[in-house]
């Protein structure tokens, strides 16, 4: 709701989130269009989700491979150009049915999970976009590996897999700063030398994008509550 009392409508939010993408952006001296946004529709139905597909947006992020499943062929059947990431954690028993519904995975973080993406991606002749998570608060509660993990995962991942890397993501703990996160998985990934940084959501997705992130996951802001 705005100071106003009126409600925005999903669309509108879609716009306005972007507006502030594109102010983030050029504050930072940096293009609009160097900046992704994934719209996260994780519980909302088809019928939540279309006016936003029709309003623009066409990469959107689902945790769930079940979710996914029952929600996005209808879509696509409508919409054959949207494209989907998966931001959640994967089980390796799910790899089959996520290298055949995503475009691109932010979850990888464990060596049984890299092989089946790679068996399967052989497998399907598909190529998804990967992410490597870095769990930089080191939670226990979190999925993730840990930051001094990360060069050796990274390395299995493209010297013994084949699998290309394309970046990194992180949740940041919630009652940490998130800069201090964002700086850490920039400087990390410029030293893989990778140019993908995954992070940033509606509370603090501005901030990332000052810290250099390439995707940004942004739901409850489009949305709503769930």
């Amino acid at each position: 709701m705005t100071s106003d009392g009126y409600h925005e409508s999903a669309p509108e939010k879609l716009k306005r989130v972007k507006s502030e993408i594109d102010a983030a952006a050029k504050a930072a001296g940096r293009k609009a269009d160097s900046v992704e946004l994934i719209a996260v529709s994780k519980t909302f139905d088809a019928d939540a989700v279309r006016p936003v597909i029709v309003a623009g947006q066409r990469v959107f992020g689902e945790n769930r491979v079940q979710e996914a499943e029952r929600k996005w062929p209808q879509l696509r059947a409508e919409f054959s150009d949207v494209k989907l990431h998966l931001i959640g954690p994967l089980q390796s028993n799910k790899a089959k049915d996520a290298v055949a519904l995503f475009d691109a995975i932010h979850t990888l973080d464990r060596a049984k999970i890299a092989e089946a993406i790679a068996s399967e991606m052989t497998k399907q002749g598909r190529n998804l976009q990967l992410f490597v998570q870095v769990n930089t608060g080191e939670e226990p509660q979190k999925a993730g590996v840990l930051p001094r993990e990360a060069k050796a995962f990274v390395d299995l991942c493209r010297n013994e897999l084949k699998l290309c890397i394309f970046g990194l993501m992180c949740i940041p703990p919630v009652e940490e700063e998130p800069a201090v996160h964002f700086a850490f998985l920039a400087k990390l990934a410029r030293e893989l030398n990778l140019e993908g940084l995954s992070m940033g959501m509606s509370s603090d997705f501005e901030t990332a994008i000052a810290f250099g992130a390439t995707h940004v996951r942004v739901g409850s802001a489009i949305f709503g509550d769930r």
